[in-house]
């Protein structure tokens, strides 16, 4: 760790890596952002020599910024490390405290909510407040519908979540009944039943992101199968018509 933090150091030290020295906070966050993904991708590959390599490329992003605070005289690494420490330690008394006891998931999970929310300060009293507005769309929607239903504003049980779904899935119908054109009901119809589904993903106790995720990727294998089963046919999938780009589909989820 001595190490790293000394080549940052010296990548922006006065005749270090003119790159390195010309970064700030807001052009750098870009690359952290896509550092967490990629070690998110590497996990779901599975790959761990991947995974290292990646944790590290997040970690020189903390080490970065870190470095830039320190000189702005606000804080160095140190300060971020204890930082993470004492938080961690305050959010398990059911560990840390002097009659600790165990907990089971769902009621630490509990705990380090009511926590968090003790935290909370500054002049806006929102059950909202703090859910960070740079998380991605799904991300944002599941926290922010969470957040409401820890404040009671809530259905009942998931059946109404798919209800709503279906709701909003009908406005996006009638917003399009006269014209399949973008317009701005359109635009914010769409976007009410992507909210729908993420409340309904939180109901059900599902990670919307990851669920997406996990879409994208059986949609994208899925997809390089059609082409290499078209390919193998000696067809241009492109070139295929619809009726026979979907019954490629179809086999290839038989073939599964």
């Amino acid at each position: 760790m001595a190490e790293l933090l000394g080549i940052m150091a010296r990548l922006r030290a006065p005749n270090g890596c003119p790159w390195d020295r010309q970064q700030t906070f807001a052009s750098i966050a870009p690359f952290t952002i896509e550092e967490a993904y990629e070690v998110a991708d590497a996990i779901e590959q599975g790959d761990m020599n991947h995974l290292k390599d990646e944790l590290g490329d997040l970690l020189f992003q903390v080490v970065f910024h870190s470095q830039m605070a320190s000189e702005a005289g606000e804080f160095d690494f140190d300060a971020v490390a204890g930082a993470i420490c004492e938080k961690l330690t305050r959010r398990h008394p059911h560990v840390f405290a002097d009659h600790a006891s165990p907990l089971s998931p769902a009621a630490q999970t509990e705990v380090w909510e009511n926590i968090k929310a003790g935290e909370r300060s500054g002049n806006d009293p929102s059950a909202l407040q703090g859910v960070p507005t740079g998380l991605p769309a799904l991300m944002r929607a599941y926290k922010l519908s969470k957040r409401a239903a820890r404040a009671g504003f809530d259905f009942e049980h998931a059946g109404q979540c798919a209800d709503k779904v279906e709701e909003e899935l009908a406005e996006v119908r009638a917003a399009t009944r006269h014209t399949e054109a973008a317009s701005a009901q359109i635009f914010e119809e769409i976007g009410d039943l992507l909210f729908a589904a993420a409340n309904l993903a939180r109901k059900l106790d599902v990670d919307a992101e990851a669920a997406l995720r996990a879409a994208n990727s059986k949609f994208e294998r899925r997809f390089r199968a059609m082409e290499s089963m078209a390919a193998g046919r000696g067809e241009v999938f492109a070139q295929l018509q619809l009726a026979a780009q979907e019954n490629l589909w179809q086999a290839v989820k038989r073939s599964e």
